[in-house]
């Protein structure tokens, strides 16, 4: 069976009697019916932390969070998404309410709270859980300024949640992966986040100025790797907002996967309306529109993320 990025790397059949649009159909049908045929994958034998960054804004960060981890679900993994954006939008999509006075990452990071007390199950997909963010996390990274050992605040928290860990200890009731969505930036609270994970997926947009940003971020890796978290990993890089018509978008990846080599995904995902769409019905795509590419992609890149394994 062929994977929707092993279709997306075939060479398009040159005929008089298929249109662009015509091509553009057979394709999308060709990945309906192998996303039909898909099997649940294997689940990790420990949880996989792993943190979404980019301090670029706009590069489907957020987006690929929220898929990629409903993608998980469907698969039968068992995910939790922790919103450590102020804007919560993650929180939006999954239809988590985040209004001011919600038990949230606020009160886990700056008060202690257990992380047990802040999870709310997202009610659109089975198996995905959530800790949203509200406005009050705006403020967070002033009042833990002052805070002892302020940088491991949300890893403390996550190891201490009863389904963090190995399948031994903590049984098939333990999360599989849980993926950490960043504000676009690289503060305190991304530090946090950097601190806790120990996987690393970064979304790229296909275009130039996606790139530009990039070399920081690594430096800021290195950084944490060196003085805080020895075992952070940049294990996985999306391709997001690919347009395969125009040449920048073809450069750009080309650049990226000789630069990034195996740690990039085979699976690019295009531009979308319906991805785009999505979260203003308070959904992912995989909810609104399971069918289109953007779904299907996302779908494609969990399968990656999940069939690859943790970085040795």
């Amino acid at each position: 069976m062929r994977t929707a990025a092993e279709l997306a790397e075939m060479e398009p059949v040159e005929s008089d009697d298929l249109t662009p649009l015509a091509r553009a159909t057979e394709f999308s049908l060709s990945l309906r019916s192998s996303a039909a045929r898909r099997s649940p994958s294997p689940r990790p034998v420990a949880t996989r932390v792993f943190v979404v960054a980019n301090q670029k804004g706009g590069v489907g960060k957020t987006t690929s969070t929220v898929n990629v981890a409903a993608g998980l679900a469907s698969l039968g993994q068992r995910v939790l998404v922790i919103d450590l954006d102020p804007q919560g939008n993650a929180s939006t999509a999954l239809n988590i309410e985040h209004r001011r006075g919600v038990p949230s990452t606020y009160d886990a990071l700056v008060d202690g709270v257990p992380l047990t007390d802040v999870v709310a199950p997202c009610p659109d997909v089975d198996g995905l859980w959530v800790v949203p963010a509200t406005i009050d996390l705006a403020g967070a990274e002033i009042e833990l300024v002052s805070v002892v050992a302020r940088e491991g605040r949300l890893r403390k928290a996550i190891q201490g949640h009863p389904w963090v860990g190995t399948a031994e200890a903590v049984g098939e009731d333990r999360f599989d992966y849980v993926l950490i969505d960043c504000p676009p930036s690289l503060g305190l609270l991304t530090l946090n986040a950097l601190v806790a994970g120990e996987e690393m997926l970064i979304p790229i947009q296909a275009e130039y100025y996606a790139l530009e940003g990039l070399g920081q971020l690594l430096e800021t890796v290195d950084m944490v790797r060196a003085h805080l978290n020895p075992s952070l990993a940049v294990s996985t890089i999306l391709l997001t907002m690919y347009d395969a018509r125009t040449r920048l978008a073809a450069g750009v990846a080309e650049e990226v996967r000789d630069h990034f080599g195996d740690q990039v995904l085979r699976t690019a995902i295009p531009r979308s309306v319906r991805v785009s769409e999505a979260p203003s019905y308070a959904q992912t795509v995989m909810t609104y529109d399971p069918g289109s590419p953007g779904a299907l992609s996302y779908l494609e890149a969990a399968r990656e993320i999940a069939e690859r394994g943790a970085p040795q």
